[in-house]
């Protein structure tokens, strides 16, 4: 009985749904009919394990590592949760899916402004243009789903209209988070196929969490969840 169940097991498609959050994570545990058992999740044909990491670059880092070191690599890594808007036809509520990434703030700054790493010639040789791609099946069979978009990745939320207009004008982005580049870098580097679904929850621009909804993009983002983990089967 057990062999048959490892067996079972073996033929799900593993998936680690990587979250920054506790409340991000609820966009799974809501998903009708998901089955939760003591290591994570099955819904349809995926065996899904939650990895929360805590916000920001540093968090997302260390708790990834740790995980990978001591767990066998997924199928699929998919990182999930809220975003901000640039683009006034991406609306709170939407759900995207970044295709691209980077390390917006992570550079130096000269006389002639603010240069990223890539630009200074120290960034990692295997990124183009300091930019990371995700380009595999997965996000392919996304692609007919969810729009795709262009995001950045900050260490400081932008918030003021002056930070707006310079990441605006140096990398026309479509959405911010705080750890996108950060999961798309660790696993290129660690080469599992990866994917990213976010949920916009505010507009950027000068911060007011008045007008931000989280709990609509949490809905959202457990739909269009739920639908990508049914194309799976």
């Amino acid at each position: 009985m057990l062999k048959g169940v490892e067996e079972s097991r073996r033929m799900l498609k593993r998936v680690l749904i990587v979250a920054a959050t506790d409340a991000e994570v609820d966009a799974l545990r809501n998903i009708p009919g998901i089955r939760p058992y003591e290591n994570g999740f099955y819904f349809g044909n995926c065996d899904i394990t939650i990895l929360i990491t805590g916000v920001g670059s540093v968090a997302t880092s260390w708790s990834m590592m740790k995980w990978f070191s001591a767990n066998a690599k997924p199928d699929l890594a998919v990182n999930i949760g809220i975003a901000g808007s640039y683009r006034d036809d991406i609306v709170v509520g939407d759900v995207v899916a970044p295709v691209s990434d980077c390390f917006a703030d992570a550079g130096m700054e000269t006389e002639g402004g603010f240069i990223t790493l890539s630009e200074a010639g120290m960034g990692d040789p295997l990124i183009k243009d300091g930019r990371i791609i995700a380009d595999n099946r997965y996000v392919s069979l996304l692609a007919g789903l969810l729009k795709s978009v262009k995001a950045v990745t900050v260490n400081t939320a932008a918030g003021s209209a002056e930070t707006i207009q310079k990441m605006s004008k140096k990398f026309n982005p479509d959405i911010e988070t705080m750890e996108g580049a950060t999961f798309f870098y660790i696993c290129y580097r660690e080469k599992i196929p990866f994917m990213a679904i976010r949920s916009i929850s505010n507009k950027i621009e000068p911060r007011n969490k008045k007008k931000w909804d989280i709990p609509l993009a949490i809905n959202n983002l457990s739909e269009r969840l739920k639908d990508f983990l049914i194309m799976l089967d």
